[in-house]
């Protein structure tokens, strides 16, 4: 494969993922006040009540877009995944910058959606556009849509080793030594020309901690199993809200005003809820515990539920590693309780519950332990990470059989569990 157009990928997933983390910022800034240097998960309250309504006003926007899109381009967006497993990596770019633009209006009025869609819709479409242009093969032509996705997750986590394995486990579906030098090329470049252009994020910074001790695996092996059960009762609890709204009788173009009038009500409790979550990571990490976390993990449950089930566009990627920090210190409270002898400390759980449970409801152990080591530097935590992303993966795997995006897949009638390549086998003719 050619590795300047990988190169050329990555920078423009890059720098694709920069404008839309600034536009959405920047939206947030000018809708809710969050100030130059504030983000909006992490604002303490919604400082007028008109702001209740500034997500129902997002889903009205996207309502009517979605309905002069679907007039035009009647065909349901390929996403990545998808359009490795079954299309060789074909998608459309026009398709690809429509849903990024619906992910940032969704986000920049405060939808609990996460952005992460958007960067490898982009990262991933522009890939794809270029591989086409230059008649890649189709082995060619998957690697570089991976290589795209990777520099958009990359950019926007500030990790590109874990954007190197997102592309490996989630998008290209295997890991081969051909494929590392591009796809690690593309992660490198979309991260530096992100951080070059100013790509707004809030790296997960850990504090110091205790050291681990060999006994803490066992614990966290639990806290893993627990993660599996919480991602399916989450990945559950989508699609009865996603058929709740389709069988309401709203009209569809209405569904996202309706889901945002929610999502605004649940943001008068806690603005945690609204967005992706990602800065609000941060007060989770470094607070106490508190019969309030409880609450939060629910209402952010709600608010995504209601945001991707009633029509807008974004993931889950964000939200499942907030959630999964919240899941972390309630494991940690809940054992300080029952069994003090087994002291967890909640920094630490809180970590290891936000990769467990990412990985359960995203995928990608190897992803997830990677953003971990990047974000923390800690080998001795990113050890625990893995033990209970394994415990996790392979639970969800065995009890349920699908993370979030192909689980979607198999409601809408694809027989696909990942990335890999199953179209070629479907093309052939006897």
């Amino acid at each position: 494969m050619d590795a300047g157009a990988a190169c050329l990928v990555g920078v423009l997933a890059g720098s694709g993922a920069t404008l839309m983390s600034v536009t959405a910022h920047a939206m947030h800034q000018s809708f809710f006040h969050t100030g130059p240097g504030g983000f909006l998960s992490a604002t303490p309250s919604l400082t007028s009540a008109w702001m209740f309504f500034l997500p129902a006003v997002g889903g009205l926007i996207l309502g009517l877009y979605a309905l002069v899109v679907k007039r035009f381009r009647p065909r349901p967006v390929t996403d990545p995944i998808e359009a490795n497993a079954l299309e060789g990596g074909r998608m459309s770019l026009l398709d690809s910058v429509i849903l990024s633009s619906q992910t940032v209006i969704g986000n920049g009025f405060g939808a609990s959606v996460g952005m992460e869609a958007g960067y490898t819709q982009w990262g991933s479409g522009i890939a794809s556009a270029i591989g086409q242009k230059l008649g890649l093969r189709r082995s060619d032509l998957r690697v570089l849509v991976g290589c795209g996705a990777a520099g958009g997750i990359a950019a926007a986590f500030h990790a590109p080793l874990a954007g190197a394995f997102y592309a490996f486990e989630l998008i290209i579906g295997i890991y081969a030594i051909p494929h590392v030098a591009p796809v690690l090329a593309a992660a490198l470049l979309g991260y530096l020309s992100a951080q070059a252009l100013g790509v707004v994020g809030t790296p997960i910074i850990i504090p110091q901690v205790p050291q681990v001790v060999p006994g803490d695996y066992l614990l966290f092996i639990l806290l893993g199993l627990i993660g599996a059960a919480l991602a399916i009762l989450i990945m559950r609890t989508m699609t009865l809200v996603e058929q709740g709204f389709s069988r309401s009788g709203i009209p569809q173009p209405l569904r996202p005003v309706v889901g945002g009038l929610i999502v605004g009500a649940l943001a008068l409790v806690s603005p945690q809820v609204l967005a992706s979550g990602e800065s609000a990571i941060h007060i989770q990490v470094h607070s106490t515990v508190t019969l309030a976390v409880a609450g939060i993990l629910v209402l952010k449950v709600l608010a995504a539920a209601c945001s991707l089930g009633s029509g807008f566009r974004g993931g889950l990627f964000s939200a499942a590693l907030f959630l999964g920090s919240l899941m972390g210190k309630l494991f940690a409270g809940a054992l300080a309780v029952l069994a003090p002898a087994l002291h967890v400390e909640p920094v630490i759980a809180a970590v290891v519950g936000m990769a467990a449970l990412a990985v359960g409801i995203v995928g990608g152990p190897m992803t997830m332990t990677f953003l971990v080591l990047e974000a923390t530097s800690n080998l001795a935590i990113t050890g625990l990470v893995l033990v209970a992303a394994i415990a996790c993966s392979l639970t969800v795997r065995l009890a349920f059989g699908y993370s979030f995006s192909t689980w979607r897949m198999h409601l809408r009638g694809e027989s696909i569990r990942g990335a890999q390549d199953v179209g070629v086998l479907r093309d052939l003719t006897v």
